[in-house]
Order: structure tokens, then sequence, then C-alpha cells
């Protein structure tokens, strides 16, 4: 495959990106694309050129970026701001449907863990995505940060927003604090995730208290029905402790057809970044884009 850089502009701030090309894509040539999306502290480079190859491979034109403020990208610094990465991706759309390669009519979106609730809004308001894979996504994100805490944790977690609300509307900064104190990976997770960015420059380990706020009012699944008739595939593990399965159960029970659930056995929250899970999630993926949005039209 052959990556391309490339830079774009979501309300007037410069996002950082890389198209990759198919090895058989020939000269004058369109293909259907598919924009990856990242979560929670995710950036390009991290887990997804893994799924640009297998797209690739598959046909497709894929493309990454960094959202506003993360990684490469220009913005205010590791913020989350869920309705910005919202039009982080539609500026994706955008773009790439521009490119001379791209077939701006067959575009899709893919989205993993906080980015498979994005690309879930980013359907429901935005009929030029044609085909939506959701992986190990967020549905609601008041029960999501309820369901993996303790009484005495959850009551602490809005205590701190409460205090970080009030100073960010008396001085405009948000406190910054070690992303596991907002993000609770569980056992399963911390060992995977640690290796994974350990050799990545832009992954990040402080994230500001506004991402409670931002996560408490970000509830996908009250728009996930309105991406139907367009396809939405979703994809969770029976094992998941950082992001529980009923997540996206509850987005497929609320959206409407064509739409398929795929739980993958024995596997956890990061374990769909690395074989086995990731073949697995990558063979569901391109089976539903091929079904929906074939390569070549």
């Amino acid at each position: 495959m052959k990556r391309q850089p490339v830079t774009f502009y979501s309300e007037a701030v410069k996002l950082v990106g890389d198209v990759y090309y198919p090895d058989d894509l020939r000269p004058g040539e369109k293909r259907a694309g598919i924009i990856l999306c990242h979560g929670y502290t995710g950036v390009k480079d991290l887990y997804l050129p893994d799924n640009a190859r297998v797209l690739n491979e598959a046909g497709y034109i894929a493309m990454t970026f960094d959202y506003k403020g993360w990684g490469a990208s220009a913005g205010p610094r590791t913020r989350l701001a869920p309705y910005s990465r919202v039009a982080d991706v539609q500026a994706a759309l955008t773009f790439f449907g521009t490119l001379p390669e791209v077939d701006a009519e067959h575009l899709g979106i893919y989205g993993t863990s906080y980015g498979g609730a994005t690309v879930v809004w980013v359907g429901a308001v935005d009929a030029r995505v044609k085909c939506i894979v959701s992986v190990v996504g967020i549905g609601h994100g008041a029960r999501w940060m309820r369901s993996v805490r303790r009484p005495d944790e959850w009551h602490d977690l809005l205590e701190r927003s409460r205090a970080d609300r009030v100073k960010r509307a008396l001085d405009g900064q948000s406190e910054f604090v070690d992303r596991t104190e907002i993000l609770l990976l569980d056992r399963q997770s911390a060992g995977l995730a640690a290796a994974a960015r350990r050799n990545i420059p832009a992954a990040v380990s402080t994230v500001p208290l506004e991402f409670i706020d931002d996560t408490l009012g970000f509830h996908p699944e009250w728009v996930v029905d309105k991406i139907a008739p367009r396809p939405i595939l979703f994809i969770t593990t029976d094992d998941d402790r950082l992001v529980p399965p009923d997540e996206s159960a509850q987005l497929y029970a609320r959206a409407g057809e064509p739409k398929k659930l795929v739980i993958l056995k024995g596997a956890g929250h990061y374990e769909v970044y690395a074989d086995p899970g990731f073949s697995e999630v990558m063979r569901a993926t391109v089976a539903w884009y091929k079904e929906y949005l074939p390569p070549r039209q």
C-alpha cells in the first residue's frame, strides 16, 4: 500500500492525516473510500494503519487523521469534545471526496471505542455516509461511565466534574489529570494499552477533566435510528470490561435495518487490535463493506 500525508481544515483548524492507496489502483480509476476514526486518546498512527492495510488489500482507499488537538493536528491540546470530533469527521469526508481517486458518492466510516460512538453520530446526521462499522463503541456516555465504577467512585467523578465546570467558567482552563483517572482501565486492558502506546510519540498520558462533562452528555443511541436505511455493523466482545458489550447491544437494538451485531468470543476491549481478535473484526468489517459498499462500482 502507498501512504500519502495530507492536511485539511475543520472549523478553521488544520488537521493532519494519511491516505492509504491499494497497490492495484489504476490511473484514472475511482474507488470507494473508508475513513477510519479513532477513540478516546487514540492518534492516527496507533492501530489504524493496520486497518488501512486490510482495507487496501480488499480494494478500498482508506484515510486516517488526528482530531483537533491530538497528534499532529492543530487546536487546543487533548480535548475530547465529541461534537467537535463529529465535525472533524464530516470535514474529513468533504476533503476525502475531493481526491481524484476517491468516489465521493461511495464513502464509508469505521470507528473504534469512542470512535465507535462518533461514527454513529456522523452517520445519523450526514447522508454522505453510505456504510458504517462501529467497533466496541459507546451508546450512552453517562450509562457507560457509571457502569464501570463503584458508587463512591461515581460520586467522586461527578463532584470533580462539577468543580472543574466552575473552574472552566472562571478561568477558562480545565484541570489535566492522568488519563487512567477518567478511563478506568481494567487489568486486562492496562497491559495491552501500555504496550501499544509505548512506541507512539504522539500518545498522551494526561487529559482535561472536561472530558467528564463531554461524555456525560453524549448519547449516540439517541440518534442511531436516523441512519436507516443505510447499513450499520456493530462489533463487540463478550469480555469487554472497559466498554461493556451492552453498549453495542443497546445501539443495535435501536438501529434500523439493515444492521448486524457481531460478538467476539473470549476477547476484551483492546484485543480487537491484535490477532486473533483483529482478524475476526476485519473479516466481519470487510464482508459488510463488500456487501453494501463494493470497492469498485
